[in-house]
């Protein structure tokens, strides 16, 4: 079995989850979210407000799925609950984002601005022009929005510009030189 599948998900005061069969959903303060899980392969129990993911055979497939269920069912209780964010860095010379409510305008360099539209349960605040957080309650959207805002102009090798993320390194190579 998992290690991580091991150990229950406390489920706090303040957050409702509910499972029915496999779809567990999960209520909070900020928010939402819902998740089908394969009844097949896990199974998942609310006891005590803790949650215990067992694999349903002794499968390496059934519990590597254990683990990913407790990963994900974690995820979800702290989302609805604190919610996640990620906080990208714009460097470079004329680089400035601008949050409007359900979208993001950006000026990357480009010859035209960069307009992103965002799903209703995921924000954008903009604390400087060169500043970006995202911010929502569902882990994966957070890091997806991210990560598409961030390709359209990774940091590139040798000055460093780009879009980055607050916590990435990025590691700037030597001129060539004669």
């Amino acid at each position: 079995m998992s290690r991580i599948a091991k150990s229950p998900v406390n489920v706090p005061d303040n957050v409702q989850l509910e499972i029915e069969g496999g779809l567990v959903t999960a209520k909070g303060p900020k928010g939402s979210l819902k998740h089908e899980f394969a009844t097949d392969v896990v199974s998942l129990s609310l006891n005590n407000n803790q949650v215990s993911v067992v694999p349903n055979d002794t499968s390496a497939h059934a519990r590597a799925m254990s683990g990913t269920a407790r990963a994900l069912v974690s995820n979800m209780v702290e989302g609805v609950e604190k919610g996640f964010e990620k906080k990208l860095l714009l460097v470079g010379v004329g680089y400035k984002a601008q949050a409007k409510t359900g979208e993001l305008n950006l000026a990357l360099g480009f010859s035209h601005p960069v307009d992103i539209k965002l799903p209703s349960d995921v924000s954008a605040v903009t604390p400087s022009p060169t500043e970006i957080i995202i911010s929502g309650a569902d882990k994966q959207k957070v890091g997806q929005i991210a990560s598409e805002i961030r390709a359209f102009r990774p940091p590139e090798p040798y000055k460093g510009k780009g879009v980055r993320y607050s916590d990435e390194t990025v590691i700037l190579k030597e001129t060539k030189k004669k």
